[in-house]
């Protein structure tokens, strides 16, 4: 009881899709990473500054 080629290639080409999905779905988690932690840097540094600058003001007084 053989299975027609097109079967074949039908089940090739859902495991394909499905690699494909999970290889793409891995990068775009990875991109969110880098760019959730560059916002959080920025953030940060912005927060230093104003905390430097509120010192700056303090010590003026």
């Amino acid at each position: 009881m053989s299975l027609p080629i097109w079967v074949y290639v039908v089940i090739l080409g859902i495991f394909t899709s499905a690699f494909m999905a999970i290889k793409t779905a891995r990068a775009d988690k990875e991109l969110e990473t880098e760019w959730i932690e560059k916002e959080g840097q920025v953030y940060i540094e912005r927060m230093e500054k104003e905390k430097e600058q509120r010192r700056q003001v303090g010590e003026s007084e």
